[in-house]
C-alpha cells in the first residue's frame, strides 16, 4: 500500500507559461506562469502558484470547475458579466464560483495560491 506524502510548496517543479487566447483578450497581453504543485490522480483537484503580469481576458468557467485563490503579492479584479466587480489584493482570498462568466483583470503583477476543482476532469 502507498502511503501518501504532502507535498510541500518550497519543492522545485516546472513552470508552464502562456498567454490569454487572442479572442478572450481584452488589454495587454499578459504572460501568465503556472506551477502545479499538486494534482489528485484523477486530476479533478489541482494546487499550485500562478503568477502573471499586468493585463485583462474574458473568463468562463465552467458549471463543473471552481477555483479557490490566495494573492501573495500584487492585485487583481474579477468583473462579473452582471456588472460586479471584486478586487483582490495581498493577503486576500476569493473563490470563482463554476459557471462564472466575466473577465479577470490583473490590476498589479500578481502571484497567487490557487486550488481548482474540476469535477469533469478524468484520469
Amino acid at each position: 500500500m502507498n502511503t501518501p506524502t504532502i507535498t510541500h510548496f518550497q519543492q522545485t517543479v516546472p513552470v508552464s507559461i502562456d498567454y490569454p487566447r487572442p479572442e478572450r483578450l481584452v488589454s495587454g497581453n499578459p504572460q501568465r506562469q503556472t506551477w502545479t504543485h499538486y494534482e489528485s490522480s484523477d486530476r479533478q483537484l489541482s494546487c499550485g502558484i500562478w503568477a502573471c503580469e499586468v493585463g485583462a481576458w474574458q473568463i468562463r468557467f465552467a458549471a463543473d470547475k471552481e477555483e479557490f485563490f490566495c494573492v501573495i503579492s500584487g492585485k487583481v479584479c474579477l468583473h462579473g458579466a452582471d456588472g460586479s466587480a471584486v478586487i483582490v489584493a495581498a493577503g486576500e482570498a476569493a473563490v470563482i464560483p463554476a459557471g462564472f462568466e466575466g473577465r479577470f483583470e490583473v490590476l498589479e503583477p500578481v502571484r497567487k495560491y490557487f486550488v481548482v476543482l474540476d469535477r469533469a476532469a478524468r484520469g
